[in-house]
């Protein structure tokens, strides 16, 4: 039957994950200690444990060897005075020596010693589980808990042990605090001395593929492939896919239905951007998959083996296809695995007629050359041949390997074009290129100051058009000005050419009103100025006529 301190380890190792038999040994090389201590000896001790009695047996161990090679005998014994106490034992052998007194109670500082051991080796054993555990995990998403910060590096409680997401694996976008769930990348275990370390990531590309993963079916059964990824952690991410089915479209199934699957993803990055590209053999085609969304005329490789390529846009586009600070086109130069150099319609323009320009000048230069007719100074720039000077330092094999040059010729090249490098070289103009040169220059000149004028002129033109057509809008407006004045004025005229008719009307029916205009004013006193005015309202009320004083005095004369 085992002994209760049996039981108490067994039950110590289920908590810790240990297994009894580490702790056993620990207990055993903590009691060997501790009769050290006891003892104040330097043999070397050992302690065996007796799980049914629950009690220890120290021994002292010792090596046996010939009596000639002893050389301390606290740790040594002699092969005769060994087999006396084992018979069978051999040189090389290691034999135990029996303690007495082994059951003695340990002293205090004996005591202390062997928790000492027994404390070291556990956490060994609990550094060497967690090892165990999480070496072969790299790569794997981890949940955790955030359990503090220091110095900007957030640790996260993982349970058994505890991991560290460093500064610089932590994404701008996001903020955590104490006691949030956050999911993670194992990207490596560092064996420290400490034990070891977990070091996490919430900016690893990883990161985003292991969440596809989860979140769609056809990525975890291996009928969509996610092939690369890139991302600018925090900002925006690229993620390139791509179908082993015919049937089933990469791109609708990372979305989902209603961007269902995507905004899962969307919402662990904290609102991170996620651009998904389709994958293509083309790398033309995949390069402008990889540029979305902006909108690509023309993609040529420019050196393959450099992994170099040439993006021509429209010039609306051009900023597009950049992106903010870069972004896009460093996001889709990392996905594709190209150098991207990104041009606009205009600049493409503008490098090929300084490139036409530029052969046409070597064109010229090589058929000015003695001897050289346009044939051969084309199949000079065929062969790379840009400027005489690059004849003149050619070498014979060179110029004898392009077609239709033999070596009398060649060398008849060679010569010609030393002789002309040497006099340019004096300051003169033996080909009359310099001049020819200049002359093209002055054409130029002119041509760019009569673009000029013309453009002024057609300037000046607009605004005095603008000028004239404002003025016409200014004689306008005066004309609607006074015909309104005009409609008011004929507005009235009706009205006081109806005032008269009445007055006719009434003149004809005999009431005179100038009889009752002097009857008002006699009654009245000359100076009442205010009885005239009312008498004058009231006739007007009535729908009478106004008369003058001077009429009032003439109807008075006539009557």
């Amino acid at each position: 039957m085992a002994s209760e301190l049996y039981h108490t380890i067994e039950q110590i190792g289920r908590e810790k994950g240990i297994d009894p038999e580490t702790i056993i040994q620990a207990v055993e090389e903590a009691y060997a200690a501790a009769s050290r201590k006891y003892y104040r000896s330097k043999e070397d001790f050992g302690a065996r444990f007796d799980r049914d009695a629950g009690t220890f047996e120290v021994f002292a161990k010792h090596a046996v060897l010939e009596e000639d090679d002893l050389a301390d005998p606290m740790t040594e014994i002699a092969v005769e005075d060994a087999r006396k106490i084992k018979p069978d034992v051999e040189v090389g052998d290691v034999i135990e020596t029996p303690k007495q007194l082994a059951d003695a109670p340990l002293s205090r500082i004996a005591a202390q010693a062997a928790k000492q051991v027994i404390y070291q080796k556990v956490k060994e054993a609990e550094r060497e589980i967690v090892w165990e555990e999480y070496h072969d995990r790299v790569g794997e998403l981890i949940t955790g808990q955030v359990k503090r910060f220091d110095r900007g590096d957030m640790l996260v409680d993982l349970g058994r042990t505890e991991g560290v997401i460093p500064r610089r694996e932590q994404s701008r976008a996001e903020h955590y605090n104490q006691g949030e769930r956050v999911r993670a990348i194992l990207i490596n275990v560092e064996r420290l001395g400490k034990g070891p370390q977990l070091i996490l990531s919430r900016a690893s590309e990883l990161l985003v593929k292991k969440l596809f993963e989860q979140e769609v079916p056809e990525i975890y059964d291996g009928t969509v492939t996610i092939v690369n990824v890139a991302r600018d952690a925090g900002e925006r991410s690229k993620v390139a896919v791509r179908s082993k089915d015919r049937d089933v479209d990469p791109v609708g199934a990372c979305v989902g239905m209603k961007g269902s699957r995507v905004q899962a993803v969307i919402r662990e990055l904290r609102g991170e951007k996620i651009d998904i590209v389709q994958y293509d053999e083309d790398h033309s085609q995949y390069v402008r998959y990889a540029l979305n969304p902006a909108v690509i005329n023309r993609v040529a490789i420019r050196d393959y083996e450099n992994r170099e390529m040439e993006v021509v846009v429209g010039e609306d586009q051009l900023s597009l296809a950049i992106g903010k600070k870069g972004q896009n086109v460093r996001l889709a130069s990392k996905l594709t695995g190209f150098r991207l150099d990104i041009k606009g319609e205009a600049e493409k323009k503008a490098e090929i007629e300084a490139e036409m320009e530029r052969m046409a000048r070597a064109s010229r230069e090589l058929a000015a050359l003695p001897g050289i007719g346009p044939s051969i100074a084309s199949r000079l720039l065929d062969a790379g041949f840009r400027n005489i000077e690059e004849v003149s330092l050619a070498s014979l094999e060179d110029l004898t390997s392009i077609d239709g040059i033999g070596e009398t010729m060649a060398i008849g090249l060679h010569d010609s074009a030393e002789e002309v490098v040497e006099a340019m070289e004096r300051g003169e103009d033996p080909l009359g290129l310099i001049a020819e040169e200049e002359e093209r220059l002055r054409l130029l000149e002119e041509e760019r100051a009569q673009v000029e004028a013309e453009a002024e002129a057609e300037a000046r033109a607009q605004a005095e058009a603008e000028a004239v057509l404002g003025g016409g809008i200014e004689e306008d407006e005066d004309e609607e000005e006074d015909t309104e004045t005009e409609g008011e004025e004929e507005a009235e005229t009706p009205e006081a050419e109806s005032v008269e008719g009445k007055t006719a009307e009434t003149r004809e029916a005999g009431d005179d009103p100038s009889d009752e205009a002097g009857e008002s004013t006699a009654d009245s006193e000359p100076d009442d100025t205010a009885a005239e005015a009312a008498e004058t309202s009231e006739n007007e009320d009535d729908g009478g006529t106004e008369t003058s004083d001077d009429e009032t005095d003439s109807t008075e004369r006539k009557a």
